[in-house]
């Protein structure tokens, strides 16, 4: 049986049953013609079969086509557009060379011609989801985060900054390819402060090949900037101004000047946005510290004032024809202000009564550079060679600054005046992170079907962070030992993959690959001279991909993939954040690793699309859990291991285009859900149905005015033990494009009906620490009043491209199929 398997598949690797089109463009004067599209069409109905660019030669190269008979369509910005005669490919006759073929420039000009790609809002790829930013009116004046919490399967937990995708925390964030090492409320903040009009694209990448990084056992997302490939000089500006319980305000320009040989790009935007949130908790526990049983109401009031700037440039040149090198720098400054009120009733049985009347104000400052090195080598014969080498460092300054009284029902003050009831409490919190990444990818076309991938990288992170709480006490101010770190963290990652892209058939196609990581991470106190952890892991996670196009408009796709969350800095390192007289925040530094196995079954149909992903979870991380302090009189919410989770996920997209001025999407995500966990106590497992759902309705109308309205729901879930009920929002946005390219209004107002609150509770699945039983609810700023933003933008230079006669117009259409595509 075996060999029977081995002697078909060397069949299916050796025999050429695709052929291949290939050719020359160039012009009168015999200059090639670069980056001219090439249409491969059925000769029967013009529907397009594949598409290609010609190269800076001027070549160029359709492969993988099955036998049938086409034409090529050829077009080019100042020149005609010009169809070839129709042709067949037959098994006998596969090649069709159609040598140097002169394309004869345009005689007639025409003014200002706008060309613009109206992609979809979101489109599947066998790796995910992409989120076509620029696709949806609410984007002008939006944070990437709020394009995020808009996205198919994305939950945003604003009350502790957190990230889940598909009912799973451990996402994994990348910018243009650069994974951001950092925790889930860095993360938060850093894309809260990025505006969405810098970005290109999200990908949404729920099983990730072998080439990239293993991290992320509920995927990754990949946020794609902007880059002109246009020739000459172009840019766009915007200016969003906006209300809801405070003022907000955003402004944003990028240039791109491209010669062709030499590509400068760079880009601002400054964010502003004063805001509000609440919380308010009410429950039971029974804690010593308070006298034991008693009954708690707790109220926080949270004012927020961010600014951030983020700055980007970019420098690529083409050395040669086969040479390309670049650089690039972003970075971000930001300051986030908070002023929080925290009032608290204690019923303590059987007659006592105790209130907390506290401000704590914080100053969080952060720092953020990336900067890229890189190099693009083309070998020839399908042969390229790829260097890059990076440099991130982040820095973070955040003390507070905390005023409480805490009394009897006399008015008294109560407690004694020590480090945990005094009166003032001052927070110092300091860490940074400096991340070096070196890697080289290597690709070949080896055959007309056989493609080879492979690479290695090495990534070395340095962390460290010193924090402290010192308390007031008669006039002294003391450092409480127990809040009091200084721990440094060193990781060093290797990593080597290899994947094999295989055409088995005309129809077939199969992506096997593996990535292979070593890490090795340790943790130590210098003041202490002692480690806390050192663990060391080398793994190999295996990737399969396997695609079957059934017919023209449908096909079948299968993978299995396999990933890992490590605990970042923040999860591990034993730090402690004072939130009250009574509770405390803290790292875990005995976390596990997450290993994930992902299973997918997809099936695509003219653009709808169906998918099921089973995925188990070996040790997920749960943050925020309700456990005891190391002395057993606080609480202690820290990140803890479940000992698995299983995800059974039905996902489908559905685009609908109603008419030429109504279009529609609706993607749903969700499916059944079970973990089970061990460190409360009493242990639990739970089994349920979680799901999320989108959708997104485009009006387009006279006079240049769309209108969008677009919706989010999650359902119902967990996090831990922490059951958090389903809310979402209903949002609308309305755009108007002024004439003669004069630029662009968008009014968008999200959260219309005011409904993003999100209600958890404790203790309903298992007995937690001190018995604690509690309701919680957070309202975000739209709960509480409407927010309006009002942007205008509009673009410059050869955005809008010229000299372009009305011959052009038969190509329009294919180029836009392009486009969409």
């Amino acid at each position: 049986m075996k060999t029977l398997l081995l002697n078909v598949l060397l069949f299916c690797f050796l025999t050429d049953t695709v052929g291949q089109v290939s050719g020359k463009l160039t012009a009168a004067a015999g200059q090639p013609i670069p980056f001219a599209n090439v249409l491969l069409l059925k000769a029967m109905d013009t529907s397009l079969v594949k598409a290609a660019l010609t190269d800076e030669k001027g070549d160029y190269l359709i492969q993988n086509t099955s036998p049938g008979r086409y034409f090529l369509r050829f077009s080019s910005v100042g020149y005609q557009s010009w169809d070839s005669p129709p042709f067949e490919l037959t098994d006998s006759r596969r090649n069709k060379d159609f040598g140097t073929l002169v394309m004869q420039e345009s005689s007639r000009e025409l003014g200002e011609v706008v060309v613009r790609a109206e992609k979809p809002l979101f489109q599947q790829q066998v790796y995910g989801t992409v989120v076509n930013v620029e696709s949806s009116v609410l984007t002008k004046g939006s944070s990437v985060l709020e394009v995020l919490e808009r996205s198919p399967g994305i939950f945003i937990d604003r009350q502790h900054n957190d990230i889940a995708l598909n009912g799973k925390g451990g996402v994994s964030v990348m910018v243009n390819g650069k994974l951001l090492r950092m925790s889930g409320d860095q993360l938060v903040t850093l894309l809260n402060g990025m505006s969405a009009n810098d970005i290109e694209k999200i990908e949404l990448l729920t099983t990730p090949p072998a080439r990239y990084d293993a991290e992320g056992s509920a995927g990754m997302i990949n946020i794609v900037l902007k880059k002109s490939k246009k020739r000459g000089t172009a840019g766009s500006f915007s200016v969003t101004g906006g209300y809801g319980w405070g003022e907000k305000g955003a402004a944003s320009v990028n240039v791109d000047h491209n010669t062709g040989k030499v590509n400068l790009y760079g880009s601002y935007s400054f964010n502003h946005d004063r805001a509000y949130s609440d919380w308010h908790s009410i429950g039971t526990n029974n804690m010593p510290l308070l006298g034991g049983q008693n009954y708690t109401d707790i109220l926080s009031e949270i004012r927020s004032t961010d600014n951030s700037h983020t700055a980007t440039l970019g420098l690529e040149t083409k050395v040669s024809s086969s040479l390309t090198v670049g650089s690039n720098i972003n970075y971000n400054n930001s300051r986030l202000v908070i002023s929080t009120h925290n009032t608290a009733f204690y019923d303590v049985e059987p007659d006592s009564l105790y209130t907390l009347d506290a401000n704590i104000y914080g100053d969080n400052r952060w720092q953020n550079l990336i900067t890229s090195l890189y190099a693009v080598k083309n070998l020839g014969e399908g042969g390229q060679i790829n260097v890059d080498i990076d440099y991130l460092y982040y820095k973070n300054s955040n003390p507070s600054d905390a005023h409480s009284s805490y009394r009897d029902k006399n008015g008294n003050e109560a407690g004694s005046n020590d480090t945990l009831f005094s009166p003032w409490q001052k927070g110092f919190a300091h860490s940074s992170i400096k991340v070096g990444v070196g890697k080289i990818d290597y690709t070949r076309q080896l055959s007309p079907r056989l493609k080879l991938e492979t690479g290695i990288k090495g990534t070395y992170t340095s962390n460290s962070g010193l924090s402290r709480i010192e308390s007031l006490v008669d006039g002294t101010w003391v450092s409480r030992g127990e809040t009091s770190t200084n721990i440094v963290m060193k990781e060093s990652i290797g990593a080597a993959y290899a994947s094999v892209n295989a055409q088995l058939a005309p129809a077939i196609n199969l992506i096997a690959g593996a990535r292979y990581e070593h890490a090795d991470t340790r943790m130590d106190d210098p003041e202490k001279k002692q480690p806390i952890t050192h663990r060391k892991l080398g793994k190999l996670f295996p990737s399969v991909f396997f695609s079957w196009k059934l017919n023209e408009n449908a096909d079948l796709q299968f993978s299995y993939t396999q990933r890992i969350s490590r605990p970042s800095y923040n999860d591990l390192a034993s730090f402690v954040i004072y939130t009250s007289p009574n509770s405390i925040e803290s790292g875990n530094p005995l976390l596990k690793p997450t290993i994930t196995n992902n299973l997918k079954v997809g099936y695509n149909y003219r653009g709808y699309i169906f998918s099921v992903l089973f995925s188990r979870d070996d040790h997920p991380i749960a943050r925020y859990q309700v456990t005891k302090s190391p002395a057993g009189d606080l609480v202690n919410l820290c990140p803890q291991n479940l000992i698995y989770q299983n995800n059974l996920t039905f996902q489908t997209s559905l685009p609908w285009k109603v008419n030429d001025w109504w279009n529609m999407s609706y993607s749903f995500v969700g499916g059944w859900r079970q973990f089970k966990e061990d460190f409360t106590v009493t242990p639990a497992k739970k089994t349920y149905f979680g799901f999320s759902a989108n959708f997104s309705e485009t009006f387009k109308f006279p006079r240049n005015f769309s209108l969008e309205i677009s919706g989010w729901y999650n359902g119902s879930s967990y996090n831990g033990t922490k059951k958090v009920d389903g809310f979402g929002a209903l949002n609308a946005g309305i755009k108007k494009e002024l004439k003669n390219n004069g630029g662009t209004f968008q009014l968008s107002v999200p959260d219309i009906f005011r409904t993003v609150s999100i209600v958890s509770y404790y203790g309903t699945l298992a007995e937690e620490a001190f018995d604690i039983k509690s309701h919680v609810v957070f309202r975000t700023e739209s709960a509480r009043s409407p927010v309006i933003k009002l942007t205008y933008s509009r673009s410059f230079g050869n955005s809008t491209i010229k000299s372009q006669r009305k011959q052009d117009a038969g190509s329009n259409e294919e180029r836009e199929r392009i486009k969409k595509g």
